[in-house]
């Protein structure tokens, strides 16, 4: 079974999301027969790259809200990520263009480093001081801690064209999918569930969405001799 889950570096809500997720998923007596893939999804693409600011200026903007009121926001996350385990910086994050983090991704998935990376994106930026915004060699670094050769990450970021179709095909697919916001995961393309849910519904998606899979194909085989096949060494002789 394939789950799909479309996702930003710079959503919260996704990086509390993929933690409720991992914890059904853990617990899920059919782990190993569960793939899971990260699909490119950008909060804010009209963003310039240069174009970084203040996580609350953005959230002061963007929702008409008070500076305080968007501070208790940043607090409630914050205390919604520890209670999974998670690190978060609830004051002095930045908010920028992550297109170049999408590009890295599908880089990383190429390389079976998917997962890796996409969660060392989301420790960089709502954990630790540094931000990951502006600076290529800081998203080299942390693509090579992700297992990522260092030559490869650059020679991606050097070009605007690499991965950018990808990107983009991951965009529209959401847009058709009717995801207009994330987290979203999809289910064997069976399922959807929309934001960061408890652990408890993603535990039921799978349960469900596993359930619903096509049985294994039955070979009916009579006694004796099977009959003849042509195969990749050829097809058999008859013999008289």
């Amino acid at each position: 079974m394939r789950v799909e889950i479309w996702s930003d570096i710079a959503c919260p809500w996704c990086y509390v999301g993929k933690a409720r997720f991992e914890k059904a998923l853990d617990a899920f007596p059919h782990r190993e027969g569960v793939e899971v893939v990260h699909r490119s999804f950008e909060l804010d693409p009209g963003r310039a790259k240069g174009d970084i600011e203040p996580v609350l200026k953005m959230l002061t903007k963007k929702y008409g809200m008070s500076e305080a009121q968007a501070q208790a926001g940043e607090e409630n996350l914050g205390s919604l990520a520890a209670a999974e385990g998670l690190a978060y910086r609830t004051r002095d994050r930045d908010h920028g263009n992550t297109f170049d983090m999408h590009r890295l991704l599908h880089l990383a998935k190429d390389k079976g480093r998917q997962d890796e990376l996409i969660q060392l994106f989301y420790q960089a930026n709502f954990a630790e001081e540094e931000s990951v915004f502006g600076d290529d060699e800081r998203l080299v670094s942390v693509a090579v801690a992700a297992g990522i050769d260092a030559d490869d990450a650059r020679r991606v970021l050097a070009d605007p064209d690499a991965y950018a179709d990808a990107v983009r095909a991951d965009e529209r697919e959401a847009a058709e999918l009717g995801a207009n916001g994330v987290p979203f995961f999809v289910l064997d393309r069976k399922y959807g569930v929309s934001g960061a849910q408890p652990a408890e519904v993603f535990a039921q998606a799978l349960t469900q969405a596993w359930g619903e899979r096509p049985a294994p194909l039955k070979i009916v085989q009579p006694e004796g001799d099977g009959a003849e096949v042509c195969g990749p060494d050829g097809c058999a002789v008859p013999q008289k």
